[in-house]
Protein backbone atom coordinates (compact mmCIF):
# COMPACT_ATOMS: atom_id res chain seq x y z
CA UNK A 1 0.00 0.00 0.00
CA UNK A 2 1.00 3.30 -1.12
CA UNK A 3 1.20 6.26 0.95
CA UNK A 4 2.17 9.68 0.43
CA UNK A 5 2.89 9.99 -3.26
CA UNK A 6 2.60 13.85 -3.22
CA UNK A 7 3.46 14.74 0.28
CA UNK A 8 2.31 12.66 3.68
CA UNK A 9 -0.97 11.29 3.58
CA UNK A 10 -3.14 12.31 6.96
CA UNK A 11 -4.20 9.29 9.10
CA UNK A 12 -6.95 9.81 11.22
CA UNK A 13 -7.49 8.64 15.11
CA UNK A 14 -10.61 7.56 15.74
CA UNK A 15 -10.62 6.17 18.95
CA UNK A 16 -14.27 4.27 20.00
CA UNK A 17 -13.28 4.06 23.59
CA UNK A 18 -15.68 4.72 26.73
CA UNK A 19 -13.75 7.46 27.13
CA UNK A 20 -13.96 8.77 23.68
CA UNK A 21 -17.16 8.55 22.88
CA UNK A 22 -20.66 8.32 25.20
CA UNK A 23 -22.22 5.38 26.25
CA UNK A 24 -25.31 3.61 25.65
CA UNK A 25 -25.70 2.63 22.54
CA UNK A 26 -24.92 6.20 21.55
CA UNK A 27 -20.87 5.96 21.05
CA UNK A 28 -20.89 4.03 17.68
CA UNK A 29 -23.12 6.65 15.86
CA UNK A 30 -21.22 9.92 16.89
CA UNK A 31 -17.99 7.04 16.19
CA UNK A 32 -18.92 6.72 12.36
CA UNK A 33 -20.05 10.59 12.16
CA UNK A 34 -16.76 11.37 13.10
CA UNK A 35 -14.72 9.10 10.84
CA UNK A 36 -17.12 10.25 7.95
CA UNK A 37 -16.04 13.91 8.96
CA UNK A 38 -12.30 12.86 9.07
CA UNK A 39 -12.76 11.83 5.37
CA UNK A 40 -14.95 15.00 4.61
CA UNK A 41 -11.68 17.02 6.60
CA UNK A 42 -8.88 15.76 4.11
CA UNK A 43 -7.82 12.09 5.81
CA UNK A 44 -7.02 9.68 3.26
CA UNK A 45 -7.31 6.88 5.95
CA UNK A 46 -8.86 6.26 9.24
CA UNK A 47 -7.71 4.37 11.83
CA UNK A 48 -10.30 2.93 14.52
CA UNK A 49 -9.14 1.46 17.40
CA UNK A 50 -10.52 -0.29 20.83
CA UNK A 51 -8.24 -0.20 23.23
CA UNK A 52 -5.94 2.22 24.86
CA UNK A 53 -2.43 1.63 24.72
CA UNK A 54 -1.29 4.76 26.68
CA UNK A 55 1.08 4.65 28.85
CA UNK A 56 -0.63 2.56 32.52
CA UNK A 57 -3.08 1.83 30.39
CA UNK A 58 -5.23 -2.12 31.32
CA UNK A 59 -5.61 -4.41 28.59
CA UNK A 60 -8.78 -4.60 27.14
CA UNK A 61 -10.78 -8.56 26.31
CA UNK A 62 -10.71 -9.87 22.45
CA UNK A 63 -14.57 -10.07 22.77
CA UNK A 64 -15.07 -6.22 24.10
CA UNK A 65 -12.40 -5.02 21.98
CA UNK A 66 -14.45 -6.45 18.75
CA UNK A 67 -17.76 -5.47 20.00
CA UNK A 68 -16.27 -1.64 20.16
CA UNK A 69 -14.74 -1.68 17.17
CA UNK A 70 -16.47 -4.16 14.25
CA UNK A 71 -19.91 -1.80 13.92
CA UNK A 72 -17.48 1.71 13.25
CA UNK A 73 -15.13 -0.44 10.35
CA UNK A 74 -18.14 -1.87 9.07
CA UNK A 75 -20.20 1.50 8.65
CA UNK A 76 -16.86 3.11 7.50
CA UNK A 77 -15.65 0.88 4.98
CA UNK A 78 -19.26 0.24 3.29
CA UNK A 79 -18.89 4.13 2.48
CA UNK A 80 -15.47 3.95 0.65
CA UNK A 81 -14.30 7.18 0.99
CA UNK A 82 -11.02 6.36 1.95
CA UNK A 83 -8.75 3.78 3.99
CA UNK A 84 -10.17 2.21 6.81
CA UNK A 85 -7.25 1.06 9.46
CA UNK A 86 -7.44 -0.97 12.61
CA UNK A 87 -5.34 -0.62 15.71
CA UNK A 88 -4.96 -3.54 17.17
CA UNK A 89 -2.54 -5.91 19.23
CA UNK A 90 -4.71 -8.65 18.86
CA UNK A 91 -4.39 -11.18 15.70
CA UNK A 92 -8.64 -11.97 16.17
CA UNK A 93 -9.58 -8.96 16.38
CA UNK A 94 -7.23 -7.66 13.40
CA UNK A 95 -8.61 -11.18 11.27
CA UNK A 96 -12.05 -9.49 11.56
CA UNK A 97 -11.72 -5.84 11.20
CA UNK A 98 -10.02 -7.25 7.76
CA UNK A 99 -13.26 -9.55 7.23
CA UNK A 100 -15.58 -6.23 7.92
CA UNK A 101 -13.14 -4.00 5.42
CA UNK A 102 -10.31 -2.40 7.19
CA UNK A 103 -7.31 -2.80 4.55
CA UNK A 104 -4.64 -1.57 7.21
CA UNK A 105 -3.78 -3.31 10.48
CA UNK A 106 -1.30 -1.07 12.64
CA UNK A 107 0.13 -2.80 15.88
CA UNK A 108 1.67 -0.78 18.27
CA UNK A 109 3.15 -3.63 19.66
CA UNK A 110 5.41 -3.78 17.18
CA UNK A 111 4.30 -7.79 16.60
CA UNK A 112 5.65 -8.50 20.40
CA UNK A 113 1.88 -9.06 21.99
CA UNK A 114 0.50 -11.48 19.74
CA UNK A 115 2.73 -13.64 17.24
CA UNK A 116 -0.21 -14.65 15.04
CA UNK A 117 -1.11 -10.65 14.25
CA UNK A 118 1.68 -11.02 11.29
CA UNK A 119 0.62 -14.23 10.11
CA UNK A 120 -2.98 -12.68 10.01
CA UNK A 121 -1.59 -9.88 7.62
CA UNK A 122 0.10 -11.89 5.42
CA UNK A 123 -2.88 -14.48 4.74
CA UNK A 124 -5.23 -11.29 3.92
CA UNK A 125 -3.14 -8.97 2.04
CA UNK A 126 -3.20 -5.82 4.34
CA UNK A 127 -1.44 -3.18 4.99
CA UNK A 128 1.01 -3.46 7.82
CA UNK A 129 2.39 -0.74 10.64
CA UNK A 130 4.96 -1.90 12.13
CA UNK A 131 5.57 0.54 15.54
CA UNK A 132 8.38 0.75 18.06
CA UNK A 133 7.70 0.51 21.69
CA UNK A 134 9.38 -1.73 24.34
CA UNK A 135 7.19 -3.67 27.20
CA UNK A 136 3.50 -3.40 27.35
CA UNK A 137 1.39 0.23 28.39
CA UNK A 138 2.13 -0.69 32.07
CA UNK A 139 5.81 -1.28 32.19
CA UNK A 140 6.78 1.01 28.99
CA UNK A 141 8.04 3.89 31.01
CA UNK A 142 10.60 1.81 32.77
CA UNK A 143 12.03 0.93 29.47
CA UNK A 144 12.35 4.10 27.98
CA UNK A 145 16.46 3.30 28.15
CA UNK A 146 18.81 4.07 25.60
CA UNK A 147 22.75 4.33 24.98
CA UNK A 148 21.72 5.13 21.02
CA UNK A 149 17.87 6.15 20.47
CA UNK A 150 18.03 6.26 17.20
CA UNK A 151 20.03 3.34 16.04
CA UNK A 152 18.32 0.98 18.64
CA UNK A 153 14.98 1.97 17.48
CA UNK A 154 16.22 0.77 13.87
CA UNK A 155 17.48 -2.40 14.74
CA UNK A 156 14.55 -3.19 16.74
CA UNK A 157 12.18 -2.38 14.29
CA UNK A 158 14.16 -4.42 11.70
CA UNK A 159 13.78 -7.43 13.80
CA UNK A 160 10.16 -6.84 13.76
CA UNK A 161 10.08 -6.72 10.14
CA UNK A 162 12.16 -9.85 9.75
CA UNK A 163 9.17 -11.82 11.88
CA UNK A 164 6.68 -9.79 9.73
CA UNK A 165 8.59 -10.87 6.37
CA UNK A 166 8.70 -14.35 7.94
CA UNK A 167 5.17 -14.92 8.13
CA UNK A 168 4.44 -13.95 4.56
CA UNK A 169 3.93 -10.07 5.17
CA UNK A 170 5.12 -8.57 1.81
CA UNK A 171 7.56 -5.97 1.80
CA UNK A 172 5.88 -3.48 -0.11
CA UNK A 173 3.08 -3.68 2.56
CA UNK A 174 4.91 -2.94 5.74
CA UNK A 175 4.86 0.24 7.06
CA UNK A 176 7.40 1.44 9.39
CA UNK A 177 6.41 3.72 13.03
CA UNK A 178 8.98 5.06 15.27
CA UNK A 179 6.56 4.84 18.66
CA UNK A 180 6.46 9.03 19.54
CA UNK A 181 6.01 8.35 23.64
CA UNK A 182 6.35 4.95 23.87
CA UNK A 183 8.65 3.70 26.04
CA UNK A 184 10.36 7.37 25.55
CA UNK A 185 10.93 10.16 26.95
CA UNK A 186 10.43 13.76 26.02
CA UNK A 187 14.62 13.93 24.82
CA UNK A 188 14.06 10.78 23.11
CA UNK A 189 11.53 11.65 20.77
CA UNK A 190 13.42 15.11 20.19
CA UNK A 191 16.37 12.50 19.45
CA UNK A 192 14.65 10.66 17.09
CA UNK A 193 13.09 13.51 14.68
CA UNK A 194 16.12 15.35 14.83
CA UNK A 195 18.12 12.31 13.63
CA UNK A 196 15.65 11.50 10.98
CA UNK A 197 18.40 11.03 8.58
CA UNK A 198 19.08 7.91 10.11
CA UNK A 199 15.51 6.19 10.23
CA UNK A 200 15.27 7.31 6.68
CA UNK A 201 18.45 4.80 5.92
CA UNK A 202 15.44 2.11 6.50
CA UNK A 203 13.65 0.49 2.57
CA UNK A 204 9.93 1.45 4.11
CA UNK A 205 7.36 3.94 3.86
CA UNK A 206 6.95 5.81 7.95
CA UNK A 207 4.03 6.69 9.33
CA UNK A 208 4.20 8.66 12.61
CA UNK A 209 1.88 9.72 15.01
CA UNK A 210 2.88 12.98 17.09
CA UNK A 211 -0.70 13.87 17.88
CA UNK A 212 -1.27 15.52 21.32
CA UNK A 213 2.20 13.51 22.85
CA UNK A 214 2.95 14.59 26.33
CA UNK A 215 6.36 15.52 25.20
CA UNK A 216 5.02 18.32 23.27
CA UNK A 217 3.10 18.94 26.48
CA UNK A 218 6.56 19.18 28.26
CA UNK A 219 7.95 21.58 25.26
CA UNK A 220 4.65 23.89 25.10
CA UNK A 221 3.74 23.98 28.22
CA UNK A 222 0.37 22.64 27.86
CA UNK A 223 -1.45 19.98 30.32
CA UNK A 224 -4.41 19.39 28.18
CA UNK A 225 -4.19 16.57 25.60
CA UNK A 226 -6.20 18.75 23.24
CA UNK A 227 -4.93 21.97 23.58
CA UNK A 228 -1.65 20.12 22.12
CA UNK A 229 -2.61 20.21 18.58
CA UNK A 230 -0.53 23.51 17.05
CA UNK A 231 2.04 21.90 18.58
CA UNK A 232 1.37 18.59 16.76
CA UNK A 233 0.77 20.17 13.09
CA UNK A 234 4.32 22.33 13.52
CA UNK A 235 5.65 18.75 13.98
CA UNK A 236 3.81 17.61 11.06
CA UNK A 237 5.28 20.19 9.36
CA UNK A 238 8.62 19.33 10.21
CA UNK A 239 8.05 15.49 9.10
CA UNK A 240 6.34 16.80 5.79
CA UNK A 241 9.44 18.75 5.31
CA UNK A 242 11.53 15.41 5.71
CA UNK A 243 9.45 13.44 3.93
CA UNK A 244 7.94 10.88 5.81
CA UNK A 245 4.58 9.76 3.92
CA UNK A 246 2.05 10.04 6.30
CA UNK A 247 0.98 11.16 9.84
CA UNK A 248 -0.94 10.06 12.33
CA UNK A 249 -3.51 12.88 13.94
CA UNK A 250 -6.42 13.71 15.99
CA UNK A 251 -7.08 16.91 14.57
CA UNK A 252 -6.99 16.16 10.69
CA UNK A 253 -8.13 19.99 8.82
CA UNK A 254 -4.98 21.11 10.98
CA UNK A 255 -2.69 18.81 9.80
CA UNK A 256 -3.63 18.77 6.35
CA UNK A 257 -2.88 22.35 6.49
CA UNK A 258 0.64 21.82 8.35
CA UNK A 259 1.74 19.00 5.56
CA UNK A 260 0.66 20.77 2.25
CA UNK A 261 2.84 23.92 3.92
CA UNK A 262 5.58 21.57 4.71
CA UNK A 263 5.49 19.88 1.00
CA UNK A 264 5.30 23.26 -0.42
CA UNK A 265 8.60 24.35 1.44
CA UNK A 266 10.64 20.90 0.65
CA UNK A 267 9.47 20.88 -3.16
CA UNK A 268 6.73 18.16 -3.19
CA UNK A 269 3.62 18.94 -4.25
CA UNK A 270 0.78 18.04 -1.72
Amino acid sequence: MRLGGRGPAVVAVLNVTPDSFSDGGKWQGEAVAAGQRFWDEGAEVVEVGGESTRPGASEVSEAEELRRVLPVVEALARTARGTVAIDTRKAVVAAAAVRAGATMVNDVSGLRHDPKLALVVAETGAALVVMHSRGTPETMNRLARYDDVAGEVMAELGQAVSVAEAAGVRPENIILDPGLGFAKDTEHNLILLQQWDRLRAMPYPWMVGPSRKRFLGVITGREKASDRDPATAAVCTYLAWQGVEAVRVHAVAMALDAVIVGAALSGVSA
